[in-house]
Order: structure tokens, then sequence, then C-alpha cells
């Protein structure tokens, strides 16, 4: 009960900012408030079964993967195109999670597999939606380089890259700047998720640098695909 009032007096409080600085609508805090525990309603009851089980552990993962395609391909704006990028997604995952298994690292249980491959997946949709966009910008407003570099002989692929490459760097930069400053400026989640399940700090340290290095593993795979992609012109905006 006292999470519960605690909820509703943060919610009023967002709401009442909105209307006293005019930042929006006085219902859009109220309004994801209530889809954020809707959502999270439903995932703890669907979790609450796949995780005793592995089979539906995994399907659990498929879906979470469906839906990153979906918000990665809605946020690209490249059309029926978006769907390469299916490739980088699970090119980034499938070079992370499968090593940790194997390894034994993390076990082969849905409690681990879950939420580690949940966290990866985000941080790789989130650089994947990041990269598309600004590399189908830059592609966008700098044509003339890109025809420029055309004539002096570079290929198509050569004069896109030299366009889109520094794109890259700046979808990459978060996920850097998160594993720099790990502990200095933030506590992420799995840090402080161990630390509340009575784990040891020590264990939670562990869990936290596994779940960055392999976020940087994962989303620079999931780059370099990406960027390789719309170089070839397989990732496209369609012209209007």
């Amino acid at each position: 009960m006292g999470l519960a009032v605690l909820c509703l007096v943060l919610v009023a409080a967002a709401a009442l900012v909105y209307r006293v600085a005019r930042l929006g609508p006085v219902t859009v805090a109220p309004f994801a408030a209530g889809r954020a525990v809707l959502q999270l309603g439903c995932v703890a009851v669907v979790l609450a079964a796949a995780l005793a089980h592995l089979w539906l552990s995994v399907l659990v993962l498929l879906v979470m993967f469906g839906a990153a395609v979906f918000t990665v391909v809605r946020r690209a704006r490249a059309g029926w195109s978006a769907v390469w990028l299916t490739v980088g997604l699970g090119g980034g995952l499938l070079a992370t999670l499968p090593p940790m298994l194997f390894s034994g690292v993390v076990p082969l249980t849905g409690v681990a597999l879950v939420p580690i491959g949940g966290i990866l997946l985000g941080g790789t949709m989130t650089a994947t939606s990041l990269v598309t966009r600004r590399a189908l910008d830059a592609l966008s407003e700098r044509y003339g380089e890109v025809e420029a570099a055309l004539s002096l002989g570079f290929t198509d692929r050569d004069a896109r890259l030299e366009v889109i490459r520094p794109t890259a760097t700046d979808a990459l930069l978060p996920g850097v700047d998160q594993t720099r400053t790990v502990g200095l400026v933030t506590l992420p989640g799995a840090f402080v998720g161990v630390l509340l399940a009575s784990g040891s700090a020590v264990q939670a340290a562990a869990v936290q640098v596994l779940v960055l290095v392999g976020l940087l593993l994962a989303q620079s795979c999931a780059v370099a695909a990406t960027i390789e992609l719309v170089a070839r012109g397989r990732v496209y905006r369609p012209a209007p």
C-alpha cells in the first residue's frame, strides 16, 4: 500500500510540473505510468511461468527479439528494406549470448537467460536504431559528397561509407560512456538488481562487468553490420 501511494504521489507531482511549466499535456505522465504498470504486470505474470521452464524462457526471448526488430524497423523509416536490420540485431546477440552460456559463466536457466538476454537485446536495439537513422540522414543531407566520391572513382559502397562511418561512433558512444563511468556516475540495473536480491557487492560488480563488456561487443557487431547494410544499399529510405 505504501508503494502504491508513493507512486501515485510521484505521478501527480510529475503531472503538476507538466502543467505549471507547460511541458505538454497533463495526461502524459499518468498515461505513461499506467501503461508501465499494465505492461510490467503482464510481464510479471508471464515470467513467473516462463522462468520455471527453459523452453518457455527461450520463447519469451524470441518474442522480445521480435519486438526489438519491430521497434528498429519503425524508427528507421526505411520501409521494407529495414527488415535487413534483423541481421544486425541478431548478429549482435549471437556474438555475445552463446559464449556466455557455453562458457558456463551464465547458467542455462530461464532466470539467467531472460534478464541477460533482455539487457543485451535492449542495448543493441538502441544502438541499431540510432546508427540507422543517423546513417540514412547523413546520406540524404550529404548526397553531394557521395556523388563527389563516385566521381573520383570510389565504388558505391565506399562512397557511402565515407559519409556514414562517423555515425557509427555516435551510435556507440552511449554504451562506451556507460562503461567508462560505471560506479562513478551511475550504478546500472544489473548491479542494483543483484544487490537487491541479497547478493554481495563483489557478485554485483562481476555481473555488471559481464553485462557491460557483452554490450560493447553486441553493439559494435550490430552497428558494424548496419553501416555495411546501408553502404551496400540494402537498407535505404524510400523516395517520398
